[in-house]
């Protein structure tokens, strides 16, 4: 009777009841899982401490430029170079981290001829943030009240991207100002997937932990090329770093659905000079080169300038765009 209980005994040591082979796993699973959360954890404080501290850090290596003009108690930031008899005033695409050294290279090609006049609209470059809602009327007239105050009253109004929809609010509003509009590759009011849903909390909350900046490491340099100097590129990086996704740059981004219907009631007045330069193969937005076709025939002098570029043409175009530029102004 020993001879048969011995094997049994150890048969049954080396394989346990499932019972007990069960619970040896979910004591290796819950191990497991709670590694893979502490790992995480620990990672995602390393990332916030260090995002809170170089931050803390590159505000202080933040170069000055420009001057600040007082606007509604705040100060925002305008940069004007060039002496011409006639103004040019730009105005930035959304999130772009400092305006005035994304133009840098369109305003070095207009600046012999024209006063070319960059703005920061709060919550970009070194203007201050604002807790005013970022409408297409709030934005038009703080850009408005900057140009009063440096008493530029007469000038061509210009931007790039969302400028296509901030723009058609100014033009509208301050006519009698403006002598002519010139999009680089702007919004259109009517573009197809203006009502799509943002997560704008959650990239926030990618910021806050630190996230935003390690994904800006490992992406590719998008200055790479371009002819921006290496100064140029880390000032515009930290400062991109501070301001994106702020509480002045989410209130924007939240509002792109109701600004651009907004824009929908609006046309660039009929007299206005409208010259529109476009991205010739923009496989992003169905209809953007008809879009922009459309927009040109509503008024009674226009031209449109295709580019084969990517959607920030003055990056590598502002020689072509600053002499189309001169050439339809000078014309009219």
């Amino acid at each position: 009777m020993s001879d048969n209980t011995r094997p049994t005994t150890e048969s049954a040591a080396q394989n346990p009841p499932p019972r007990k082979r069960g619970r040896k796993f979910l004591r290796v699973t819950i191990v497991t899982i709670v590694s893979i959360v502490s790992i995480v954890v620990i990672a995602l404080a390393t990332t916030t401490t260090i995002n809170a501290i170089a931050t803390a850090s590159e505000a202080k290596e933040i170069r000055k430029y420009g001057r600040l003009v007082d606007v509604d108690g705040k100060k925002m930031n305008v940069d004007i170079q060039g002496a011409g008899a006639q103004t040019i005033v730009l105005l930035p695409g959304f999130g772009t981290g400092s305006p005035v050294i994304d133009f840098a290279p369109l305003v070095d090609k207009l600046k012999a001829n024209y006063r070319t006049v960059v703005v920061e609209p709060f919550g970009y470059g070194l203007s201050d943030e604002t807790d005013r809602p970022r409408t297409n009327a709030n934005i038009a007239r703080e850009v408005h009240s900057a140009l009063q105050a440096l008493h530029i009253d007469r000038y061509v109004l210009g931007g790039h991207s969302i400028a296509g929809i901030y723009g058609l609010q100014y033009v509208n509003t301050y006519r009698d100002e403006v002598t002519a509009f010139v999009g680089i590759d702007t919004s259109v009011p009517t573009q197809p997937g203006i009502d799509e849903e943002l997560n704008v909390a959650g990239l926030r909350t990618l910021k806050t932990l630190g996230l935003v900046r390690v994904l800006t490491a490992l992406g590719d340099d998008p200055y790479t090329g371009l002819p921006y100097t290496d100064a140029q590129k880390y000032q515009s990086k930290i400062i991109s770093l501070r301001n994106g996704f702020t509480d002045t740059y989410a209130d924007e981004m939240e509002r792109f659905g109701s600004n651009f219907h907004d824009a929908q009631k609006l046309a660039f007045p009929k007299d206005l000079p409208l010259l529109l330069f476009v991205q010739s193969d923009n496989t992003d937005v169905e209809g953007w080169m008809t879009l922009h076709k459309e927009q040109a025939a509503s008024v009674e002098r226009s031209e449109l300038i295709p580019l084969d570029a990517d959607h920030y043409l003055h990056h590598t175009k502002s020689a072509e765009i600053a002499s189309a530029m001169n050439a339809f102004l000078t014309a009219g």
